[in-house]
């Protein structure tokens, strides 16, 4: 039998102006196999286990932290009687991205030849531990200035994370890393931030002028779907998320998600979702988002 890792579609505050949560977790018995198409961290406090992401696996002990990329699958482990409690963090690409630069701080996303985690201790663990635990803080606080603050405390999280590893990478993956750090994420961040308009691949390949053919296979073995599914997989969570929390018609959320027509937006939802938007939204309790 063909088995398939859960594709987790949402977290708290996704569909915000400031789209990042981030908890302290505690994991008796590990968790399931998974990815999900935006960025998280994690930082392991106490007990021990392993993890698994994209088939390389690593320990998981305090002081561990991992970065995992969009649509990597990964797996916990917990060591028996030494529950994990880790934060994780979870965060739109989006907030990587930065006015007036090419790529923003999308450099920091590594190629996948770079490893996914690095293991902290002394100085540098007490560091990263204060950087997170001030970044907890800001997160259940309401003071001013509340959402710049995360974006720039993840930022230096993400900065302190990069340059430890880059410190340890070994020199001669440095050209693969640089070329897939400028090919791949910012044609997935470009889908992310435009799927709403009437994109096609020939749009992506006079963008970031390439082929459209490559263009297709770096969508295709990034996120394992093929460009149309990707486009529709977006349009629907959006839809989905506007459904259940607002009050806009159906046909001003099939334009708003970027179908220009009403039959067609209704027609994929179906297929997709079993059941019409409509129907959807009286099944969905004000509030709730789990497509």
């Amino acid at each position: 039998m063909t088995y398939f890792p859960d594709y987790l579609k949402t977290y708290p505050n996704m569909h915000t102006s400031s789209p990042l949560h981030i908890s302290l977790n505690r994991l008796d018995h590990g968790f399931r196999p998974h990815k999900h198409d935006f960025l998280e961290f994690s930082y392991v406090v106490s007990g021990s286990g392993a993890e698994w992401v994209n088939g390389d696996k690593h320990v998981m002990k305090p002081g561990t932290f991992t970065f995992v990329l969009p649509y990597q699958v990964h797996q916990l482990f917990t060591d028996p009687g030494e529950p994990l409690m880790l934060y994780n963090c979870m965060f739109s690409m989006d907030l990587l991205m930065e006015p007036a630069k090419e790529d923003g701080l999308l450099g920091l996303i590594a190629a996948f030849e770079m490893p996914s985690f690095i293991q902290l201790s002394g100085e540098q663990n007490t560091m990263m531990l204060a950087l997170i635990e001030e970044l907890f803080r800001e997160y259940g606080g309401s003071e001013p200035w509340r959402s710049t603050m995360l974006q720039v405390k993840l930022k230096e999280i993400l900065i302190t994370f990069d340059r430890l590893r880059l410190a340890t990478a070994a020199p001669a993956a440095m050209p693969i890393m640089q070329t897939q750090r400028k090919n791949v994420w910012p044609i997935i961040s470009y889908i992310h931030a435009n799927y709403q308009d009437n994109l096609t691949l020939s749009d992506l390949s006079a963008v970031f002028s390439m082929s459209v053919s490559r263009i297709s296979e770096v969508i295709k073995e990034t996120t394992g779907q093929n460009f149309v599914h990707l486009l529709h997989d977006l349009r629907l969570r959006h839809a989905c998320g506007l459904l259940v929390s607002t009050d806009m018609s159906v046909a001003e959320i099939a334009l708003e998600v970027g179908y220009g027509s009403y039959k067609t937006f209704s027609r994929i939802f179906h297929e997709k979702k079993g059941v019409v938007p409509k129907e959807y939204r009286k099944q969905k309790p004000e509030g709730e988002y789990v497509p």
